[in-house]
């Protein structure tokens, strides 16, 4: 078993590392969202870590606070070799779903390209189009080409009624544009002390199985666009049972999103 999961966490960071869209300068853009303290932050960091194979900080993350740590419109490119040289991927963070969020209008926004980076969440007022931050005119690379939302497995159960309306309202948008949508279900060491000791056997918890499909069934993202991980968050070196989980959620989210950008050029025309 260990060999083989080696050979898949192998297999999966080769495919990252070799991934290049078809389009010249093109970058796959992962928007996530979801719950105040979900991980987020953390699993940009995992993500960061996984590729660099050692233990990285790239987005500010806070384990103390009920409230929203992250204020800005933020994107996170993951260096590749040399200082200037990156991955065709970069991820999008933003504040949290909760009451006290990011509105549902801006998410919108942000999802056609429209929000520039650095802009400061408002969570009583949405974005204006007369906003200095407001983008006119979306590039290819501006707009979103995957929706993650991200969720922790040990609250999951059961997620409030506005929380899953103002997922559903996001999930509506991201489909009328053609936008793919995944989930990541973080903090699966929490709900169930069997895979607390042996990440292993994710696929063969009832506990985190439950869990899935409860949020599956809440919000409607489908079980097999629904990935298991745990992040990095107090260890000091690396473990590949957690790779492995890390990089079979990431390789999902770069095909599902390459995809979508080889659909949208050839509907445009531009290839």
């Amino acid at each position: 078993m260990l060999c083989s999961l080696n050979r898949d966490n192998q297999s999966a960071l080769q495919y990252v590392k070799n991934y290049k869209p078809h389009a010249e300068g093109q970058q796959v853009r992962i928007l996530l969202h979801g719950p105040v303290g979900a991980g987020k932050s953390s699993f940009i960091n995992s993500v960061q870590s996984v590729l660099h194979g050692r233990m990285y900080t790239l987005a500010l993350a806070d384990n103390t606070s009920d409230c929203s740590f992250t204020k800005k419109y933020t994107t996170y490119k993951i260096q590749k070799g040399g200082p200037d040289s990156f991955y065709p991927f970069v991820f999008n963070d933003i504040m949290g779903l909760d009451r006290n969020g990011v509105p549902v209008d801006d998410v919108r926004l942000a999802l056609q390209g429209h929000v520039k980076d650095g802009y400061r969440f408002n969570p009583v007022s949405k974005m204006s189009n007369d906003d200095p931050y407001f983008n006119q005119c979306p590039a290819a690379n501006d707009i979103v080409h995957v929706l993650v939302c991200v969720v922790p497995a040990d609250t999951v159960h059961p997620i409030k009624d506005e929380m899953v309306k103002k997922i559903r309202e996001i999930r509506e948008e991201a489909s009328s544009l053609g936008i793919p949508q995944m989930a990541i279900l973080t903090k699966i060491d929490m709900t169930c002390p069997e895979i607390q000791g042996n990440l292993k056997k994710v696929y063969l918890s009832r506990h985190v199985k439950k869990k899935m499909e409860q949020f599956s069934a809440d919000v409607g993202i489908p079980m097999n666009c629904i990935f298991p991980v745990k992040n990095y968050h107090d260890e000091i070196d690396l473990n590949s049972d957690v790779d492995s989980l890390i990089l079979s959620a990431l390789k999902h989210i770069i095909t599902h999103g390459d995809d979508f950008i080889n659909r949208k050029n050839q509907t445009d025309g531009s290839v």
